[in-house]
């Protein structure tokens, strides 16, 4: 029986044990499992580990989600996407994201890009696949925050990421 200022030790152990294993089983479910990973986003994720262990030693953990397949160039083949909006550092929460948003690394084949933005998705224009941004207002000409869209095809045959300045009359 549970009494104050008196613990049964058996009973103490077993609840901190619960609690521990309780925390370790949500971190655990939160990562992102990173088998499989290719090697040019696995050097992301090494880089991004030294960068938060260098600040006070700090604890560094790659979220759930923060990798995604997807087709990228429209040939039906999952590529890979690698977000850093979900690293996280212990000893500095804002390290990998800011005002302009978090890079995310995009790769096709062997060849791999990466982007500042706020937030991507993917949509189909007849048979090209057009990465959207939500990038930076400056990248707009704008002075003020206000939403600004990227619209991005991959050329296969350059590989490069291709866009264009739409010009209004």
């Amino acid at each position: 029986m549970w009494s104050v200022g008196k613990t049964n030790g058996k009973a103490s152990r077993a609840v901190f044990l619960a609690a521990v294993g309780a925390a370790f089983f949500a971190v655990s479910a939160n990562a992102q499992d990173l088998s499989g990973l290719p090697e040019q986003l696995l050097e992301k994720v090494e880089a991004a580990k030294q960068a938060c262990s260098d600040l006070d030693n700090g604890q560094f953990a790659v979220e759930f989600g923060a990798v995604h397949r997807v087709d990228l160039d429209g040939d039906l083949y999952s590529d890979w996407v690698l977000d850093e909006a979900g690293f996280a550092c212990s000893s500095v929460p804002s390290m990998y994201c800011g005002t302009g948003g978090c890079v995310s690394h995009f790769l096709i084949g062997y060849h791999i890009d990466s982007l500042l933005n706020q937030g991507w998705d993917m949509a189909q224009i007849g048979p090209h696949r057009i990465l959207l941004a939500n990038v930076h207002y400056s990248q707009c000409g704008g002075i003020n925050p206000t939403t600004c869209i990227v619209a991005n095809m991959w050329d296969t045959e350059e590989e490069v990421w291709r866009s264009a300045e739409a010009k209004w009359e």
